[in-house]
């Protein structure tokens, strides 16, 4: 079984893609310091993997304890890149602190694959790179907007970075998957999104309104230029996502790539308003959402969803859910994450 170091593999996206490399055949470690993540969802990975679950608490933003991971797995043949901090409003308060970190471990993480030999990076990018582009849709091709926070500026430097580490490094191999906006959870509510501060993100806030943990929601926006004046947004299923990793990783270890960096949009590929993702669980559920409308939010695109043609093509990679299968996970995991509460 090849060795694959998930950074972030106890956060949302990098947990599930933890269980999805193990379904197919790799043995995945992770590096989480538990930053945004809670110690408890080892327990859901465990479970799902029919094993411990080995991660190392590191903050990857020290040089020293990131190296002693390399040390101690020198059979590691790639790493996948989550970890980072991502929540928009928190990096438009807090500047600094993003590229403190982003950067910072991005940089660690890298240094060690080049003393360590360990050719093959899988980066966990954003369509946040595009900013407010109007080109739609995003096909990989299109050129950086604006970034519209810091949040999007690290994941747009983080790229550069790893592109100059490519051409420095031609033996190196490197994979930006620029996404759009996961939700959902592992169908079987073992894991899901738990972040230890207030969720910002859309599908979540809707679920914990149903549940009744928050009174209500707003809708930030409803003047956009879109069908009903809500953003748009193209929602993709974590474990979709999360197989798309497994997938990047697969391609890079059968040399498939062209280029030592390539670039890879994964989205469903069609966009969804957040009022139709409102209506798309009230559907589901037969729950009437509390709601209201609001102005628009510092930070916000008003639309953006992705041309995946390139990694269905050549990765081999099709997403199979659609925002109604989306909303149900969610609400299954919401009903069931109670057992993930720190003692």
């Amino acid at each position: 079984m090849k060795k694959i170091l998930v950074t972030g593999g106890c956060g949302y996206i990098g947990s599930h893609t933890v269980v999805d490399l193990s379904d197919n055949g790799f043995n995945a470690i992770s590096a989480d310091d538990f930053s945004n993540s809670r110690r408890k969802i080892t327990n859901g990975i465990s479970k799902l993997l029919n094993k411990k679950h080995i991660n190392y608490e590191v903050n990857l933003c020290d040089l020293e304890a990131t190296e002693k991971i390399f040390e101690e797995n020198p059979d590691i043949v790639g790493v996948i890149h989550f970890a980072a901090h991502i929540y928009v409003p928190e990096s438009v308060e807090n500047p600094i602190k993003y590229f403190r970190n982003n950067i910072n471990n991005l940089l660690n993480v890298l240094e060690c694959c080049k003393k360590y030999n360990v050719p093959n990076l899988i980066f966990s990018s954003s369509c946040a790179v595009y900013g407010n582009t109007k080109d739609l849709p995003v096909t990989e091709s299109t050129s950086f907007g604006e970034a519209e926070c810091p949040y999007a500026r690290t994941k747009q430097m983080g790229e550069e970075i790893i592109r100059d580490f490519c051409i420095a490094n031609p033996d190196f191999n490197a994979v930006l998957l620029r996404y759009f906006n996961p939700a959902g959870s592992h169908e079987s509510s073992e894991i899901g999104e738990a972040p230890i501060v207030e969720n910002t993100h859309l599908v979540p806030i809707i679920t914990e309104v149903a549940i009744g943990h928050r009174k209500s929601m707003t809708v930030f926006g409803t003047d956009y230029n879109t069908r009903d004046g809500s953003c748009v947004r193209d929602f993709i299923h974590v474990m979709d996502l999360a197989h798309a990793h497994t997938k990047a990783i697969q391609y890079l270890l059968n040399q498939r790539n062209e280029q030592n960096c390539e670039v890879f949009n994964l989205g469903i590929g069609e966009g969804v308003t957040v009022l139709e993702a409102i209506k798309a669980f009230e559907k589901v559920t037969g729950i009437d959402l509390n709601y209201s409308l609001g102005k628009r939010r510092a930070g916000d695109v008003a639309a953006i969803y992705a041309d995946t043609t390139a990694s269905r093509n050549k990765l081999g990679w099709t997403p199979k859910r659609n925002i109604e299968d989306i909303v149900k996970s969610a609400w299954d995991w919401e009903n069931n994450k109670s057992w993930l509460v720190e003692d």
